[in-house]
């Protein structure tokens, strides 16, 4: 029996990304779509407002941990809702968003977007 050539695995099999970087891909692509889900009070994207605050990955799902920058935001649904329908488009799984239970704060906020805000800096 020669063993100076090991079967291989099949293509698509060697390609596929660890499991790890594709999350990381795919956040990343998700991340970015959340940029165009804007707080319509505050004129700035859940992303920028710093409101995204976990993801977690199944094969199947995405689950986003996201705050609001009030308890009784107004929009509050209605941006809830936008994040699950991005989140599910760009990366291609089941959405769902969680509420966390962390206060928002602007030091939340990314540093281009808080210094643009200005009423902090």
């Amino acid at each position: 029996m020669d063993n100076s050539n090991p079967p291989t695995e099949p293509a698509a099999t060697q390609s596929a990304l660890p499991a790890d970087l594709e999350y990381a891909a795919i956040e990343q692509t998700t991340r970015t779509a959340l940029r165009e889900v804007y707080d319509p009070e505050l004129g700035m994207s859940v992303v920028e407002l710093g409101l995204i605050r976990k993801f977690a990955w199944t094969p199947d799902t995405v689950e986003v941990t996201m705050i609001l920058t009030t308890p009784f935001c107004p929009y509050g649904p209605a941006l809830i809702e936008q994040v699950r329908q991005k989140s599910q488009e760009a990366s291609q799984r089941t959405a769902k968003v969680t509420m966390g239970l962390e206060m928002w704060e602007p030091t939340m906020m990314e540093d281009q977007a808080a210094a643009n805000w200005g009423l902090y800096y």
